[in-house]
């Protein structure tokens, strides 16, 4: 089992119900893991068009094995003008 920090910004927050969370996940889980995981417990994230997601301060592609204790950042779409 892993250990990650969750970090929430800008409607995703509002989405897990707070900024920073901790998710266990098996060993060896992928980002993709992570959002499925993430979308089952919180289906509000579904609803998001598009959704980026950071590791340890980083770009991170669905295919890239997490590792205890990496910290993971939700970034949802944002607008602007």
């Amino acid at each position: 089992m892993i250990t990650l920090k969750l970090l929430c910004f800008g409607i995703t927050k509002e989405m897990v119900g707070g900024f920073e969370k901790t998710i266990d996940l098996p060993e060896k889980s992928s980002v993709a893991d992570l959002l499925v995981s993430l979308k089952t417990q919180y289906p509000e994230l579904v609803k998001l068009n598009s959704l980026r997601v950071a590791v340890n301060e980083e770009y991170a592609e669905d295919s890239l094995v997490l590792n205890h204790r990496d910290e993971v950042v939700l970034i949802p779409p944002v607008s602007g003008g």
